[in-house]
């Protein structure tokens, strides 16, 4: 007879499961409620519980712990319970490891519905603000499922919502530019925070949890079923489609309340249902909701209290306390997401090689749509030249040329003009980075941004900002391209596995990208405030400030690289077929596609330097050339460029018009331009 197991294996039942869990939440909630910045310990609040002392410091210990640590740790065990629950929810309705609150864009929905009442100074009672949170959340859910369409594939569903979630974000950050005395501390609660004044918050979240939780229990046999497959839940009677609407909206109703409660604490509900279903491996019983739903609650529970006291222990309760939890536990899904990639295949789910409506056009019409992009382009930088602040002449121009302009005249051109070069150079520069990684990897949802490109870039500048480092915005502008090409760097070796597999590669670079957002968030929070505005504009995209000496060296590295990749034409085209037609045509495949990349991040790295993190160009631009001039990169190229020039310079313009004299940042005007196509791209497709 064998030896008996130690530990949780196969054996062990759901129940037990259940309680070493709920054992661990109670062990590290009163871990917890030990610390705090009064200066009270646990040994203070074990006199108090005896009775022996009331006061510590002449602070009450009862105020203490009703006003801030009981609170603190409730409103963790109420979040942590309601994503985790969430996330499986969503998880088994989609049959998607990856799905999560935060990847189907529920979170960013949320958030931004919270922040737009906020913005427009709309008067909402404490009670109806969780309606609020859920019409945004829910929205955004069944807008990423819908574009996501039948299957869910992994790739193509964390696009979808990562790009959802990219444009609700730019649009929040809008609002908290422009309505910045509505929405002053929206940004450090949008990162997540467990602060709370009292226990009322808690005390009208939990009744919504409990009801959360007991309807998510309700559905457990379904999902059981569900698990099987449509066709065998329908057979069976399982009403499928009930089945997955219900759990949706329990999902979204667990999310929005946990949003209205502590912020969009990120990644909870994505690694705790990943770390209960990859112990189900081991122990049975989890494969069934019936113990899967509370095991995620709880986890979800754990990892919160975890995430926030380890936080608090290792930085001290002071410094911690500008620190959002949302910052520790976003990293740690970051990880997962980049670990889940590395342990799957490659089957290309979700992925299609890009293509125009027509795969086939002529050479007369391709000339003729150079042409056109040619002249919109040149009129769009004439429009960026004149439309302003103040509103010039074609006159005034030629003045200024001559050197004669007027005192008031001058300066505006001097200022315009840098802007209107960066912006044309740069977004040609991302629209050929976008047209490169879009071909190699196969994916028409990709962008520059997921080489990790544009999260590198953004930490290096916050680390030039917030560390104080002499020499400007040279040194600044240096950092952010050599942190962006070793991002790049790494996120190819972590992909490199018997050769670049496409899939694996973008889900690492989205995993990589949230974790280098999350370390720049801790910087930035931890910085002179005073600065924050000014990077938080940076990384927004923006041409304010430029000179001539900012495009040069991204005109010189375009001049340069266009070349190439229209030289690598031919490898180009064939990688945008499958796996095997290079190699039957004598291309070294993997060696062709690191090649090509290592020349879409050089690219769009240097683009940091004329406006800064700006994204969707690389996106939209290659589309569009696809669908006026086909598939053939040789034709591709040169219209993507001017039509990534002629996007970014429309956005600047724009964003530098509509509201002066002030000013909305080109890379956020961008995300809402691009936002509309993406979605009409994704239902078309």
């Amino acid at each position: 007879m064998s030896s008996p197991r130690i530990g949780l294996g196969r054996g062990t039942s759901g129940t037990a499961v259940l309680a070493v869990l709920l054992t661990a939440v109670v062990v590290t909630g009163l871990w917890h409620i030990t610390q705090g910045t009064s200066g009270i310990g646990f040994a203070d609040l074990i006199r108090y519980l005896l009775g022996a002392r009331e006061q510590v410091g002449g602070v009450p210990v009862t105020d203490v712990l009703t006003g801030s640590r009981l609170p603190r740790m409730l409103a963790g065990i109420a979040v942590g319970v309601a994503l985790g629950t969430a996330g499986a929810l969503l998880q088994s309705v989609t049959r998607n490891t990856l799905a999560a609150p935060d990847t189907l864009a529920v979170t960013a929905g949320s958030y931004f519905t919270l922040c737009a009442v906020a913005a427009f100074g709309l008067a909402v009672p404490l009670w109806a603000s969780g309606a609020v949170a859920f019409t945004g959340g829910l929205l955004a859910a069944g807008l990423v499922l819908g574009l996501a369409g039948a299957g869910v594939g992994t790739t193509r569903l964390i696009l979808a919502g990562s790009a959802v979630a990219m444009a609700l974000d730019a649009a929040t950050a809008t609002l908290l530019i422009l309505f910045q005395e509505n929405t002053t501390g929206l940004y450090a609660w949008g990162s997540g925070s467990l602060a709370q004044l009292n226990l009322d918050a808690a005390t009208r979240a939990a009744p919504v949890v409990v009801a959360g939780i007991v309807a998510a229990l309700l559905l457990s046999r379904r999902l059981d079923v569900l698990g099987l497959g449509d066709d065998t839940a329908a057979s069976l009677g399982v009403p499928v489609r009930s089945t997955r609407v219900l759990a949706i909206l329990g999902a979204v109703v667990l999310t929005s309340i946990s949003v209205t409660l502590a912020g969009p604490i990120a990644f909870v509900g994505l690694a705790a249902p990943v770390a209960v279903r990859l112990a189900a491996h081991r122990i049975g019983a989890l494969h069934r909701h019936a113990f899967l739903i509370p095991a995620c609650g709880l986890a979800g529970a754990l990892l919160v209290l975890l995430a926030d006291a380890v936080l608090r222990a290792v930085m001290g309760a002071q410094a911690a306390a500008s620190i959002p939890t949302g910052i520790p536990t976003s990293l740690l899904g970051a990880i997962v997401i980049v670990v889940l990639a590395l342990r799957m295949r490659d089957v290309g789910a979700g992925r299609e090689t890009p293509r125009g409506r027509v795969a086939v056009r002529s050479r007369r019409r391709f000339w003729l749509i150079l042409i056109v992009s040619a002249v919109l382009l040149a009129l769009a930088s004439l429009a960026g030249l004149l439309l302003g602040g103040l509103w010039l002449r074609t006159g005034d121009i030629v003045l200024w040329v001559q050197g004669a302009a007027p005192d008031l005249i001058g300066p505006a051109l001097d200022d315009r003009a840098p802007r209107v070069a960066a912006a044309v150079v740069a977004g040609a520069a991302l629209a050929l980075a976008g047209t490169v990684v879009q071909g190699t990897v196969r994916n028409p949802l990709a962008e520059p941004g997921v080489l990790g490109i544009t999260a590198g870039a953004g930490l290096g500048a916050v680390i030039v900002v917030t560390s104080a480092v002499s020499g400007g915005r040279p040194i600044l502008i240096v950092t952010a391209v050599v942190v962006g090409l070793l991002t790049f760097a790494v996120i190819a070796v972590l992909a490199w596995r018997g050769g670049l597999m496409p899939d694996r590669f973008l889900l690492i670079g989205i995993g990589c990208g949230y974790a280098l957002t999350d370390v720049s968030t801790f910087l930035l929070l931890r910085a002179d405030p005073w600065d924050t505005p000014r990077i938080l504009t940076w990384l927004s995209g923006t041409t304010y400030g430029r000179t001539f000496a900012d495009v040069l060296p991204v005109l010189i590295v375009l001049v340069l690289a266009a070349p190439v990749v229209l030289a690598m034409r031919r490898q180009l085209d064939l990688l945008a077929v499958d796996e095997d037609t290079p190699q039957i045509f004598g291309v070294r495949r993997d060696r062709a596609r690191l090649a090509l990349l290592t020349l879409a991040a050089v690219t769009a790295a240097v683009s940091v330097v004329a406006v800064g993190v700006v994204g969707f160009v690389g996106l939209v631009a290659p589309h569009i050339a696809r669908n006026l001039v086909g598939v053939r990169h040789g034709r591709v190229v040169p219209v993507a460029m001017l039509l990534g020039g002629l996007l970014v310079c429309v956005a600047d313009t724009i964003g530098r018009t509509v509201i002066a004299p002030s000013q909305i940042p080109a890379g956020l005007m961008m995300a809402l331009i691009g936002a509309p196509y993406f979605v009409w791209l994704l239902r078309r497709g």
